[in-house]
């Protein structure tokens, strides 16, 4: 069976072909500025600004979008907002979901990812209502075209990580989130800047689902991230290899 963080991983290939990059940008800027509110402007001093700014690259972000954004959550002028909000419920085809957001309107916010839920046949629950379906980790994916799987591995473990796997030229290494810096850290110092590096949420319990349900999973994804607000969307469902390659074809 293949993981969620493959499925992801194909997520991530197509909205990179599909969505407008001005969409993504906005995503990313809205998270850099929360981020260097939360700490100081300075990512070598500031963890969660240095993960912010590792989607921007990833994004393709130009370098004065990234610095205008700093200097936006620094400066003394009057400008939005942003509150941090979970969404969680039950999606279509028996899954469940967790959807991240950043808002500077919650009303409005949670008003599109209920009528995301609505329309296909899922039902907006209260907060805590499938949280216990998943857990918080750390994830740190380097290629695995550079850097050899079993001396990644013995570093992460020696760093603190809790797993180590390989799939589709990636090594993810998975952390707790109390160590997530620190090992991050860590393997920068060794290896560089990962491809990706974020803490998110993983399912713990999953739904098997066959090609037209995925399909539908997408569209139901694709809805929820149209909202400029919501910046990550993770359900807890597992595709067998079958039908991720006839997906990916």
């Amino acid at each position: 069976m293949a993981g969620h963080s493959k499925f992801k991983n194909i997520m991530h290939r197509k909205g990179a072909q599909d969505k407008k990059r001005g969409k993504v940008f906005t995503k990313v800027i809205r998270e850099i500025i929360v981020a260097a509110r939360s700490g100081l402007p300075d990512p070598q001093l500031n963890p969660r600004l240095r993960v912010a700014m590792i989607a921007a690259r990833e994004a393709n972000m130009p370098k004065d979008k990234v610095e205008n954004a700093i200097k936006k959550a620094t400066s003394n002028e009057p400008s939005d907002q942003y509150e941090e909000i979970r969404y969680e419920g039950y999606g279509p085809c028996g899954t469940a979901f967790i959807v991240e957001a950043l808002s500077d309107n919650r009303n409005r916010t949670a008003s599109e990812v209920r009528s995301a839920f609505s329309k296909y046949g899922g039902n907006l629950g209260e907060t805590g209502c499938v949280g216990y379906m998943f857990k918080r980790i750390g994830s740190i994916s380097y290629s695995s075209e550079k850097i050899n799987y079993d001396t990644m591995l013995e570093a992460a473990l020696d760093a603190g990580a809790d797993d180590c796997t390989e799939s589709d030229g990636e090594i993810e290494v998975i952390t707790n989130i109390e160590s997530f810096h620190a090992v991050k850290d860590m393997l920068e110092d060794r290896y560089g800047e990962p491809m990706r590096a974020a803490i998110e949420w993983r399912p713990n319990v999953t739904v098997d689902l066959d090609l037209e349900s995925v399909k539908k999973i997408m569209r139901f994804i694709d809805i929820l991230e149209e909202s400029d607000d919501v910046q990550d969307v993770t359900g807890n469902f597992t595709i067998s290899d079958e039908v991720l390659k006839r997906l990916s074809d």
